[in-house]
């Protein structure tokens, strides 16, 4: 169709979209066409009405696409149309009044609070300045609730050990202080004692490697997977896993959850109430659990 390579040449040529892109919105659109062509027998975009999308949205259903997948297919179309409408080829939209499916919100996965105990208590990490570090890690994500990029960009001076506060920076260089306690103080100073032993050049880093040079990002989340493998078998076993199980254990200790916010650098509640339905979720295994007529 001439309207789909015109449209295509649209996204390319104004809007700068990349090639990858317009793949996936040359694929949607196709599809559609097929499916309008084939199966309603309708020759044309403006002879498309909310009906038809309707039909085709539940035919996509039945072939086993999730509802992140049919809502991005339902947004090329979306974009096809206001440019049809743009050009005059037609008067109505036929998607104005179609609302696609909703996607399944998916819990955060977390750790229960004698996994951790198992995993910082009753594990061994070894000996010397890695097994340290190693084990600092993990506990500092599940005491502070800090993101793998905070905790990488983490410079000494933003450790105040006697305060028991760390300066952390998060998304858009947005700061935030987060308290600490006893336990995660001794680590932390048991840490900095053996690398002021065992380092002969420091890079300013709160956290580095054997060269004294800063971690990165593929090695923290392969220390942490390597070590909550150990007491887990969860699919997930990143650095944020711990930080879910950060904001989890905080609410299931009756922490407000406004202050749970704060600590976690959310910009509004909507993004912390996702840890209210988890733990909701471990009340109702509770409830099953121990109910005898559950």
């Amino acid at each position: 169709m001439l309207t789909e390579s015109a449209f295509l040449d649209y996204l390319r040529y104004e809007r700068n979209y990349s090639d990858k892109t317009i793949v996936s919105y040359s694929s949607d659109i196709c599809q559609f066409r097929e499916f309008i062509q084939e199966e309603v027998e309708v020759a044309d975009w403006a002879s498309v009405n909310s009906q038809i999308v309707r039909s085709w949205i539940v035919s996509l259903m039945d072939k086993g696409y999730t509802a992140t997948s049919v809502n991005r297919k339902l947004s090329s179309l979306r974009s096809l149309y206001k440019f049809l409408l743009r050009r005059n080829e037609l008067e109505v939209d036929p998607l104005r009044k179609i609302v696609g499916p909703k996607n399944k919100k998916i819990l955060p996965s977390f750790l229960k609070e004698g996994e951790m105990n198992d995993l910082l208590d009753k594990t061994d990490f070894g000996k010397g300045f890695v097994a340290c570090r190693d084990r600092l890690i993990i506990e500092m994500f599940y005491a502070t609730g800090i993101r793998l990029s905070e905790l990488i960009g983490l410079n000494d001076m933003d450790v105040d050990i006697p305060g028991c506060l760390l300066k952390v920076t998060g998304k858009r260089n947005k700061q935030r202080l987060i308290p600490f306690g006893d336990e995660l103080k001794g680590s932390i100073l048991t840490y900095k004692g053996i690398k002021t032993e065992e380092m002969q050049r420091l890079s300013g880093a709160f956290f580095v490697r054997l060269n004294g040079e800063p971690l990165y990002s593929g090695l923290v989340y392969n220390i942490v997977k390597r070590n909550l493998s150990k007491v887990v078998t969860l699919k997930k076993r990143s650095p944020h896993v711990l930080r879910h199980t950060f904001a989890t254990s905080m609410l299931n200790n009756e922490a407000e959850l406004e202050a749970v916010k704060e600590l976690l650098g959310h910009s509004s509640l909507s993004a912390t109430e996702i840890y209210t339905h988890t733990t909701f979720e471990e009340l109702k295994k509770v409830y099953k659990q121990a109910h005898p007529r559950s």
